[in-house]
């Protein structure tokens, strides 16, 4: 049987840890995979840190020994369920939680403790994907495009996939397969974090909640005018940028909106922004990301682009709420062997890089 690997990652929505089984040879399939949701505590816990405030170190630390821990419990409990498969798992890609990313001075934070995790495990686990990138003058993101390009080799061009994980990013394959790959603003972060404060869910299953609004205009022609939405590519963001202080500012310049308003102008910026970034007419985009379950929104990204082929990745047997776990499983694959893991025309780095370190098991 040929090597196996898992790739584990949650995102700046911070509801879940998802958890993908891989095997890249002689195909690509996901083996297995599973959601892990955060205990309430532990995601507040985690949001708290995403926010632009002082933090002890004390805390910082203790926060993530208790992410890992959590991460290394699920991990077991997973393994536990595909014993068969574990003797052939080579490493684990753990990307951690993304707690700041900073390009702009050439840095990120993804909190992890690696070598707790390879010592619960027994288990080779590769870790601190992005900073290799950003020591060679890339945005460290997004990294995504190059297991996209991996994934859609034999697929015909011109054709762009969409993640809709925290914050949506697209790669697009020209037709004589050159990728262009960036972050076009906002996608579950913002979604999660409204519903969250006004109805105490964790998210708006099927975008139900955001179908009972209206598109307030005056407020999403404030949102929209954000500089980052205009900046070129090589681009990446993040909650550092698109949080409750950044719509709470837009908000305050306008008369009190109902709350399902507001849920249903997010997604419209969010179709908006992804529509504005094809700077010409794509036959096809195959959607994943836990944004790809959302069909208010997957309504709107075909409204907005009527020239445009919308699907999830479902729809090629390529689970759409995985995709991102697997492209981690896929990271530590490429660091095993060596091979480079960004892409220089999506990241802006210098050139291919292996990324990762290694924490043997």
């Amino acid at each position: 049987m040929s090597d196996l690997y898992v790739g584990l990652m949650s995102g700046t929505s911070v509801d879940a840890l998802d958890i993908a089984l891989c095997r890249f040879h002689p195909q690509f399939e996901i083996v297995a995979a599973a959601d892990y949701l955060f205990q309430d505590a532990l995601r507040q816990r985690i949001n708290q840190a995403c926010l632009d405030r002082p933090m002890h170190l004390d805390e910082l630390l203790q926060l993530e020994q208790d992410y890992t821990e959590f991460c290394a419990a699920s991990v077991g409990k997973f393994l536990d369920e595909h014993a068969e498969e574990r003797e052939h798992i080579r490493a684990i890609g753990f990307h951690g939680q993304t707690l700041r990313h900073r390009p702009d001075i050439g840095t990120t934070l993804q909190m992890a403790n690696p070598s707790l995790l390879a010592e619960h495990t027994g288990i080779d686990v590769i870790a601190d994907f992005r900073r290799r990138d950003l020591a060679a003058d890339g945005e460290g993101a997004p990294l995504v495009p190059a297991f996209h390009q991996y994934l859609t080799a034999q697929m015909q061009r011109p054709l762009g996939i969409l993640n809709l994980g925290g914050i949506a990013n697209l790669s697009l394959f020209s037709e004589d397969d050159k990728v262009e790959g960036f972050d076009t603003g906002p996608a579950n972060t913002l979604l999660d974090q409204w519903i969250g404060l006004n109805l105490h869910r964790t998210y708006d299953e099927n975008g139900s909640w955001a179908a009972t609004g209206v598109v307030n205009e005056s407020l999403l022609r404030t949102l929209l005018q954000e500089p980052y939405f205009a900046k070129p590519a090589p681009k990446s963001t993040g909650r550092e940028l698109f949080n409750m202080a950044w719509l709470e500012a837009a908000l305050a310049q306008q008369p009190i909106l109902e709350p399902q308003d507001v849920q249903r102008t997010l997604v419209e910026l969010t179709a908006v922004t992804v529509a504005q970034s094809l700077r010409h007419p794509l036959p096809k985009l195959i959607v994943c990301g836990g944004g790809a379950s959302n069909s208010l929104l997957m309504s709107r990204l075909s409204a907005h682009l009527p020239q445009t082929e919308v699907h999830s990745s479902d729809t090629l047997g390529w689970p759409a709420s995985h995709i991102e776990a697997a492209a981690f499983a896929w990271l530590a694959m490429c660091h095993v062997k060596r091979d480079a893991g960004n892409l220089p025309s999506t990241t802006g780095a210098r050139g291919p890089r292996v990324l990762g370190a290694l924490y043997p098991g």
